[in-house]
């Protein structure tokens, strides 16, 4: 019988949740490293189907742990707790597995075959179909990003950080995710691009797919998502509705800041000085 996590502090729910089924339900789950470092302690958190939902937070909270502990991508983990999905219990499954539920983790560093086409990146997203509808969801990502039937010959090596991503999202979606889990989508890209992407993430959601991201770029994020996280040192602080924690104090002194390197910086300073979670 697993023993039940103990979470150190008391997460703030700004709002009750709707007594909704989640299609993705993390409880009181715990990550280690090399079986000693702690990365998770005692995580909870639900999505629902059809939603974006955001988990925020500095470098290091352990957003990238939660990603991978959920699609199977740690041996062994999580140590403790329980990861549910569409009513299947899923911790300690093979990534193989889970991935064939429908759950399609697109990694920080995007996971392309750099030498391979745009072309030849995308099949790999169509490996294992055989159904009818292939046709029509290259369409789909063609018609969503247009540049990569453009450059579909061309490299993905060549290809800018903003177009890997798109090609990164475009293969993703041909695996008809039913859950897609984002690692920091807006990362090294520039605003305009950024918010461009985040207009696919849209049009990806209207689709009716569920949306799990990760993020530092808090005010993108919260523009996105219908509810949220902020995770910090491996455990959830604080959750709500995206209107609701964007309108949180802390959240608006550290997270969003005022749009400088400089205040967000300060920013952080005082907070580490005085927090509240």
């Amino acid at each position: 019988m697993r023993e039940e996590a103990k979470p150190r502090g008391e997460v703030i729910y700004v709002q009750a949740r709707q007594m909704t089924t989640a299609l993705l339900r993390v409880s009181s789950i715990e990550t280690l490293y090399f079986d000693r470092i702690y990365a998770l302690f005692g995580v909870s958190l639900e999505v629902q189907e059809g939603e974006i939902f955001t988990v925020l937070g500095p470098n290091g909270a352990g957003k990238t742990t939660l990603l991978k502990t959920v699609a199977g991508l740690l041996k062994d983990q999580p140590k403790k707790g329980e990861i549910h999905f569409a009513g299947r219990r899923i911790d300690g499954w093979q990534p193989e597995a889970i991935a064939r539920l429908g759950v399609v983790y697109v990694p920080e560093d995007r996971g392309l075959f750099r030498e391979l086409t745009v072309e030849e990146n995308l099949d790999l997203g169509l490996w294992g179909r055989h159904d009818t509808g292939i046709a029509k969801d290259m369409k789909f990502v063609y018609g969503m990003f247009p540049i990569l039937e453009e450059r579909a010959r061309q490299q993905a090596e060549t290809l800018s950080g903003g177009e890997q991503q798109m090609l990164a999202l475009g293969r993703a979606m041909l695996r008809r995710p039913r859950l897609l889990m984002l690692d920091e989508p807006s990362l090294g890209l520039a605003p305009r691009i950024a918010k461009n992407v985040y207009e696919a993430l849209a049009t990806i959601s209207r689709t009716g797919t569920t949306i799990l991201l990760v993020e530092q770029n808090a005010r993108l994020a919260l523009q996105a998502a219908q509810r949220g996280a902020i995770l910090e040192a491996g455990r959830v602080v604080l959750e709500g509705t995206a209107r609701e924690i964007s309108e949180n104090e802390d959240v608006r002194e550290v997270y969003l800041g005022v749009g400088t390197t400089e205040a967000s910086t300060k920013g952080w300073r005082l907070y580490r000085k005085r927090r509240r979670w």
